[in-house]
C-alpha cells in the first residue's frame, strides 16, 4: 500500500460498503440470483469462463455478480481463483468430431457430411430493441403459452433417449473434403509430439511455439483479438480468410490413469470450435493451397472463436514464409498485449496515487521552462 493512502484506510474501507450497495441496487427489486445469471446470460458466463481459464458456469455467474457486471472485472476474480486451485491430472486431447452438435455451420461447403444445423445463433436476427422484454415476466409468459404452447404438453424426453457424448458417432470436418484433393495443409497427429508449454506455470518467452500462441490467445481480451482479426480483413495481413466450420455442442472430457492405461470420461463440457481456410500462394517449400486457422473457447463463443482463428492464422507468416509487415502477423506484439488482466491492471493503476512521480516531473519542466526564459542563467 502506498505510504500517502494509509491515512485514507478507514475511507478505503467504507468504499467497500458502498460499493456492495451499489452492486445490490434498489432493494426494493428482487435481488439477482446467481441460477438467474447463469440461466440468462449465457453469453457473459462463457466468456468469463473462457478468459478466466475455469469451465464453472457457477463460478463464473458468482464472479459477474460480484463485479457488478464488469465482465473484464469477473475475469479477473475467475482467475485469481483458479490460481489458488490444486492441479489433479492433465485430461487427453479433446475429440472435437465427437462433439455433440448443437450448431455447426460452414460458409464454405453448403452441403456437408452430416448437414448444416442452424442452432441458437443472432446471426439472422434484425437489430432491433425488443421491447416486449420490458414487459411484466407474467405478461410474456402469458403470451407464449397463448401462441406458441402445443394444445397438449408433451411428454418429457427420457434421459435414455439422449447418447452420452463419448458415445456420438464422428462428424467429418469440412476441411477433410480438401484434404481428399490434398488442396490444404495437413496436420499428422504423432504419439511423440512434445507436452505443450504451460503458461499458467511458466512465463511466455519469444519466439512461443504454436501451441503456446494458442494458449495465450485463447485466454487473450476478445475485443483485442477482434481488432487484430478485423485488422487483418482490412489488408493488414496477407491473407483471405473463409469459415471452413464452426462447431457448438458438448464434448467428452478424458483422463487417462496410468494406474488402468486407458481413457474415461469424467464429464461433458460446452464449447465452440472454429476452423478458417485461409487462401495461401504457395512459396519456395510449399505449393500453392489453403491453410488454416484455429480457434476453441468455452461455451457459445464464436465471436471470440472466430477472432482466434483469424489472429492464429496471422501469426503463422514467418512459419510459412510470408513477409512480417503488419500488427497481427507480430507474435511478441499481440501476445505481450492480449491479456486482459494485464492491460487492465497496467492502465487502472494510473488511479493510485502517483504525487512523488508527478511532483519530480512537475520540478524539472519548472527547471526545463525557467532555462527557455533565461537561456544566460548559468544552470545550478
Amino acid at each position: 500500500m502506498y505510504v500517502a493512502v494509509k491515512g485514507g484506510e478507514t475511507a478505503i474501507l467504507n468504499s467497500y460498503k458502498l460499493l456492495a450497495e451499489q452492486r445490490r441496487g434498489d432493494t426494493a427489486h428482487a435481488e439477482l440470483t446467481i441460477d438467474q445469471i447463469r440461466q440468462q446470460l449465457k453469453l457473459s458466463v462463457d466468456r468469463v469462463m473462457t478468459e478466466g481459464s475455469v469451465y464453472d458456469p457457477e463460478l463464473a455467474a458468482l464472479a459477474i455478480k460480484q463485479a457488478s457486471g464488469d465482465l473484464v472485472e469477473a475475469i479477473f476474480l475467475l482467475r485469481a481463483y483458479r490460481a489458488t486451485l490444486p492441479r489433479l491430472g492433465n485430461t487427453c486431447a479433446l475429440d472435437t468430431t465427437r462433439m455433440q452438435l448443437d450448431r455447426r455451420i460452414s460458409a464454405t461447403f453448403k452441403d456437408l457430411p452430416g448437414g448444416q444445423v442452424l442452432g441458437p445463433t443472432y446471426d439472422y436476427t434484425q437489430r432491433l430493441l425488443d421491447f416486449s422484454l420490458l414487459a411484466n415476466a407474467q405478461e410474456i409468459e402469458s403470451k407464449t403459452t397463448a401462441l406458441d404452447a402445443p394444445s397438449a404438453p408433451l411428454p418429457p424426453l427420457p434421459l435414455s433417449s439422449v447418447p452420452p457424448v463419448s458415445s456420438v458417432p464422428a462428424v467429418p470436418r469440412v476441411v477433410d473434403l480438401l484434404n481428399q484433393e490434398g488442396l490444404i495443409e495437413r496436420f499428422e497427429r504423432s504419439d511423440h509430439d512434445p507436452a505443450p508449454r504451460d503458461l499458467t506455470r511458466e512465463p511466455l518467452r519469444f519466439p512461443a511455439d504454436r501451441a503456446t500462441r494458442l494458449q495465450n490467445i485463447a485466454r487473450g481480451d476478445e475485443g483485442f483479438l477482434l481488432a487484430m482479426a478485423y485488422s487483418t480483413q482490412r489488408g493488414y495481413s496477407h491473407s483471405h480468410p473463409f469459415v471452413g466450420e464452426v462447431r457448438l455442442g458438448q464434448v467428452a472430457v478424458e483422463i487417462e490413469p496410468e494406474e488402468l492405461g486407458f481413457a474415461l470420461s469424467i464429464g461433458e463440457i460446452e464449447i465452440t470450435e472454429c476452423e478458417m481456410v485461409n487462401q495461401f500462394a504457395g512459396s519456395k517449400t510449399e505449393p500453392p493451397q489453403f491453410t488454416r486457422g484455429y480457434g476453441l473457447a468455452f461455451g457459445q463463443s464464436e465471436r471470440k472463436a472466430m477472432a482466434m482463428s483469424l489472429v492464429d492464422r496471422a501469426l503463422r507468416a514467418e512459419e510459412l514464409g510470408e513477409p512480417i509487415e503488419s500488427p497481427a502477423q507480430m507474435q511478441e506484439f499481440v501476445l505481450s498485449h492480449s491479456d486482459s488482466l494485464e492491460a487492465s491492471g497496467f492502465v487502472q493503476h494510473l488511479k493510485l496515487p502517483h504525487y512523488v512521480d508527478f511532483q519530480s516531473e512537475l520540478e524539472l519542466v519548472r527547471k526545463m521552462r525557467a532555462r527557455l526564459s533565461n537561456p544566460d542563467e548559468t544552470p545550478v
